[in-house]
């Protein structure tokens, strides 16, 4: 082919895919949606939106949120009857990492205990393993997967054992470098206060990884584990040195330190003034309930005392997923209710809210039409439930949420199946 007319194909092929894509693109009167989510009760807090609708995907993204779509326009459907419809649910903090962390759990095995679309791995890589974890595990995981990279190098790859009680581990260039190199999937730096880990550096640990935040050339975030800190003084200087945007993760724990004292944002049955502070200028508070880190005398303290939780997380791993709390996300979910927010209040902490606060807002945490086609179906089950936090306090609820069906991309979990399978 001469270089003219090379130079003629492409000018006309290109051409011609201009001219088709719109075209492909609008959906016709007598065209299917690939999947019709059919009568469910849709809650959206993104569009305050609350009402039985049918939802209709199409390439993988939502095409109508319509009060009915005939069935005859849908290749298949799922029938929601009865069941809350909500935007795929986004946890800000879980432990997604098998095989290079020591506590993670493949985030598909997590899908139809959780609801989750969007998983954050909250420091389970640090600068030494986290090229493993784009490359062998988000590569080859259907939920999407953002994560917090820890300030140690090893990230929790040696748990049990202390990842900061060598603050060596902590390299503030080879973190603010690898956030640098990932600023599609990173979200900012990871560091865990309390005293079992990082002994007795006080708030080094957390000026390093601020330090590196700020050297990456991004409004990288911090996110803070606090839990059971060395001292209450300590607590507040965590608390004063908090940027706003900066999560503040497991706010209502009430773990104690080594020295059996409570050291939180509640002390002494009082809300520590910097914890207030911190709130009012912006730091996100979440919940991050674990196995060990949400009590619910300390939050029925802050939470009158100003200090909501923004966002709604799980903290699930290999050892809280089997403990007596129950961290699953929607089960958390719950435990709110029982505390006194509403139903559209706890779905906002679990979708529209992360999905800002990792900046991927309005293309997660929402049903708008354009969005990805991430769905979660759930059952409120009405009835006396009892709640149990971390420390065996009790509460008791009316209202139970448990996990349905997950839709990502369009793309049901679980049955029914998807042909061709393997393309997925």
């Amino acid at each position: 082919m001469s270089e003219l007319s090379r130079r003629h194909f492409l000018a006309g092929t290109a051409a011609a895919a201009l001219s088709t894509s719109p075209a492909i693109a609008a959906m016709g009167p007598n065209d299917k949606f690939d999947l019709v989510i059919k009568g469910g009760d849709v809650l959206d807090p993104s569009q305050s939106l609350r009402g039985k609708r049918d939802i209709g995907i199409r390439w993988g993204v939502i095409e109508a949120v319509e009060a009915e779509i005939p069935a005859a326009r849908a290749a298949k459907t799922i029938d929601a009857s009865g069941k809350l419809v909500t935007p795929g649910l986004v946890d800000l903090h879980c432990h997604v990492y098998p095989y290079g962390s020591a506590i993670g759990i493949p985030a598909d095995e997590l899908v139809q205990f959780q609801n989750t679309t969007t998983v954050v791995s909250a420091g389970d890589a640090g600068v030494n393993n986290l090229a493993a974890l784009r490359r062998f595990i988000v590569a080859q995981t259907r939920a999407r997967m953002y994560a917090f990279l820890h300030i140690a190098n090893n990230g929790l790859s040696a748990f049990p054992v202390a990842e900061l009680y060598n603050i060596d581990n902590a390299q503030v260039e080879a973190c603010a470098m690898a956030l640098a190199e990932n600023p599609d999937f990173l979200l900012g730096v990871k560091v865990r206060m309390s005293e079992n880990v990082i002994y007795k550096h006080g708030i080094e640990p957390l000026k390093r990884g601020i330090q590196a935040c700020e050297m990456c050339g991004w409004p990288a975030k911090m996110m803070v584990h606090i839990g059971g800190v060395e001292t209450s003084q300590l607590m507040t200087d965590i608390l004063n040195l908090l940027r706003p945007g900066d999560v503040l993760t497991h706010s209502y724990s009430g773990f104690l330190n080594n020295a059996g004292a409570a050291t939180n944002i509640v002390q002494d049955g009082k809300l520590l003034p910097a914890a207030l502070a911190a709130k009012q200028r912006g730091v996100i508070f979440d919940v991050g309930h674990g196995g060990g880190s949400f009590d619910f005398t300390v939050a029925e303290v802050a939470i009158p005392g100003g200090c909501t939780p923004d966002t709604i997380s799980s903290d699930i791993h290999v050892f809280s997923g089997n403990t007596p709390g129950t961290p699953y996300l929607p089960n958390v979910m719950g435990k709110f209710m029982a505390l006194g927010f509403s139903l559209e209040q706890v779905v906002a902490m679990a979708t529209i809210a992360p999905a800002k606060i990792i900046n991927r807002a309005p293309k997660i945490g929402t049903l708008q039409i354009g969005a990805p086609g991430d769905v979660s179906i759930m059952d409120g089950v009405e009835g006396p439930v009892t709640f149990v936090d971390t420390r065996n306090n009790k509460r008791d609820g009316k209202v139970q949420l448990k996990p349905v069906q997950t839709v990502i991309n369009g793309v049901p979990f679980g049955r029914p199946y998807q042909a061709p399978f393997a393309v997925r």
